[in-house]
Order: C-alpha cells, then structure tokens, then sequence
C-alpha cells in the first residue's frame, strides 16, 4: 500500500504563496480558516538579512493526536485512511475544539461560521451547491476542518487505477504542489525507493518537524542550517 508524503524545500521557496492561493481556490476557501499558512522569519544580521518562508499545513501524522482527542470525546469523527491521509468526517465532528488543542501545529481550525470573502454578497463559485462538492468541500458553521492533501484529487486516482501516477500528474497530485513555479514541493509514495520524494527524503537531511511530540508527521522539511 502507498504512503503518501509531502517534502518541502524552504531553501527554493521564495515566499510568493502561488501554493496558498491554489489551495484556497482549490478547496473553497472561505475567510478565516487557510488550510496553508506561509511564516516568514528574518535570518541573519544587518546588513546580511534575509527571509526564508516556511509552509504549514497539516501533517498527516502517523499517529494524529488529533484523532486521539476525537476518539476521546467519542466524536470519532477523525479518521486516516489505508494511503495514510488523515480526514475530518464533517457529518460526525460535533465542534468541541479538542482536536485543535491537541495538535502539537495548531492545525485543525473550527470557524464559528462559514463567511463569504464579500460581506453579504455570494460569488458564484460561493454559491455552489453542496451536492455538487466534495465531501471535504461541504463545510459548515462550528465544524472542524483542515488540509486533506488534496483528497478529491487522490481519491480519483485511486478509482482510476492510477495510483502510481500521484505525484506525477497533475489532476492526480495536492493542487499545492502541482502550482509551485520554484519547485520546492514534491508529493508522492513514501514507500516506492523510486519516486522522487522518497529518494530526496532518503538524500538529503530532510527533518520533521515537532517529532519530539511522537505523532510521527508525514511532511518533510529541508530547512536553512538543518535546524528544525
């Protein structure tokens, strides 16, 4: 079975959020609630300063506290699924937060209500009916929701028989990775020696971040100096 991953390389990105606008377009951003945040952080002293740009999004971790606090309410509405993704059933969250204070990145965000990017206008691509979205795109006022890796996109290469193409193809690869015009996102099978992401995660000294936490995240950072 593939297990999916994402790499980062902060040392190419150059912090123009092409990966956060593709990722609001893509999953019906609604205002409040980015499912990719880029940080910004100066190193260096004067005159030798510069910014690197780091971004985070959810981890899809191994073992996601996020899911441990659902389970522990009862909600069960957290699942990762057999590819490794980690998703939000909107249908059975019951809004408590408690996902959220338990994720060591602060990911899982509940929004009070769904708002439109216009106040008291709808656009048309607000106004598209639930039944004609994704499951992952159905939100609602006081539930919990977050980045999917793109699962719509996943999700149809697994019924198309293409799952090896993930990664390599864009309706099949997160529409974050795909937009980079940098290259510093890769996606792809942890697990297959030959995909690109496995073999610089196995090259390079890609890190993790917040490991000491022990949810094991499945997105990887090359960053400045190799300090995590």
């Amino acid at each position: 079975m593939a297990k999916f991953v994402r790499l980062i390389d902060t040392k190419r990105c150059m912090g123009c959020k092409s990966c956060v606008a593709a990722c609001m377009v893509e999953n019906h951003y609604t205002p409040g609630s980015s499912w990719n945040e880029m940080m910004e952080n100066e190193i260096g002293a004067y005159p030798n300063v510069r910014k690197t740009f780091v971004t985070m999004g959810c981890m899809h971790c191994e073992l996601p506290s996020c899911k441990a606090a659902c389970d522990a309410v009862g909600a069960k509405a957290i699942s990762k699924n057999a590819f490794g993704v980690v998703l939000i059933d909107y249908d059975k969250c019951i809004g408590c937060g408690y996902c959220g204070a338990a994720c060591p990145y602060g990911v899982p965000q509940l929004n009070k209500e769904v708002a439109t990017l216009y106040p008291g206008q709808t656009t048309p691509y607000e106004a598209t009916a639930p039944a004609d979205r994704h499951p992952t795109h159905r939100k609602r006022p006081k539930v919990v929701e977050k980045c999917t890796f793109c699962w719509h996109r996943l999700e149809k290469a697994v019924a198309d028989g293409k799952v090896d193409r993930i990664g390599k193809d864009q309706e099949y690869t997160p529409a974050c990775d795909v937009v980079c015009p940098v290259e510093a996102r890769f996606f792809g099978d942890l697990d297959d020696p030959k995909s690109e992401v496995s073999r610089r995660i196995g090259a390079t000294k890609a890190a993790q971040l917040k490991k000491e936490f022990g949810t094991r995240p499945q997105v990887y950072y090359l960053l400045e100096g190799g300090e995590v």
